[in-house]
């Protein structure tokens, strides 16, 4: 299987009509999937080493630059709202900074030293984890920040589309989905950017369902900040509960928590 940055295995794609186009797409966007089932084992591992840590009170970065970057931004910051947890549980970093969120900063990423700078402004410790997201596997930002959170006992984790890359010599577990060439040579937006997307989901809520922010199925700690999530919070607890709609969003008016309002019931139901 060819590298990332190997040719695409499609020419002339400007002639191509647009059902073309998203048939070409479409195939090589099947193939993330299957690629990932074959890394669920370094996943779990990745996971449950670094539930270990935030079990205890640790952290969980993501380093990464461009794409990669800005999906663990994403990630990290869906938790918050989604899971009730503070904005410092999980934290995103990317290369330039949050200027770089939205607009590009291509050699923001060979700084080798930066991805070390960002972690110590945020007091990082042992007692937390880092994730690398790079589909090349040789971003200097990346490596950078994973050789000196190896050398200060950080737990070190990556996430790559290439085999043996100079990243994954200082990552603890590494994740390779190897996915070959993009449609659009070097694009790595496309294809590894999905599968970092999928693995990223992965990680943050296994790592929050194993941390107690799930009951059954049900999202128990997610901040009931707009009508569409107070609706859902009063359904959840209906549910739960086993009481009307109407009884149920009493009690979501009075505690604004779906965790709060089921464990007030309960306790005055006993």
């Amino acid at each position: 299987m060819r590298s990332t940055e190997s040719f695409s295995f499609y020419d002339n794609l400007e002639n191509q009509s647009t059902i073309e186009l998203l048939k070409i797409i479409n195939n090589e966007d099947k193939n993330v999937p299957f690629e990932i089932e074959k890394s669920l084992d370094n996943i779990k591992t990745l996971i449950d080493k670094v539930f270990l840590k935030m079990n205890k009170g640790g952290r969980l970065f993501y380093i990464g630059s461009g794409t990669p970057g800005r999906l663990g931004i994403v990630d990290a910051s869906e938790c918050p709202p989604t899971y009730g947890v503070d904005n410092n549980v999980i934290v995103g970093l990317i290369a330039g900074g949050d200027y770089a969120i939205r607009n590009s900063i291509e050699n923001a990423e060979d700084d080798f030293n930066q991805a070390w700078n960002d972690l110590k402004n945020h007091n990082i410790s042992s007692r937390d984890s880092v994730i690398g997201i790079t589909a090349s596997g040789r971003t200097p930002y990346v490596i950078g920040g994973l050789k000196y959170s190896s050398q200060n006992n950080i737990l070190t984790g990556l996430i790559t589309s290439n085999t043996k890359s100079k990243a994954s010599e200082y990552a603890e577990v590494v994740i390779e989905t190897i996915l070959g060439p993009e449609v659009v040579t070097g694009s790595t937006r496309m294809k590894s950017g999905t599968a970092q997307k999928l693995i990223l989901n992965m990680i943050s809520t296994s790592l929050m369902i194993k941390l107690g922010r799930v009951k059954g199925n049900k999202m128990i700690d997610m901040k009931l900040s707009n009508s569409k999530l107070i609706d859902r919070g009063i359904r959840f607890v209906a549910d739960e509960l086993k009481i009307s709609y109407e009884e149920s969003e009493k009690l979501i008016k009075k505690y604004n928590s779906v965790r709060q309002a089921t464990k007030e019931y309960k306790k005055k139901e006993t």
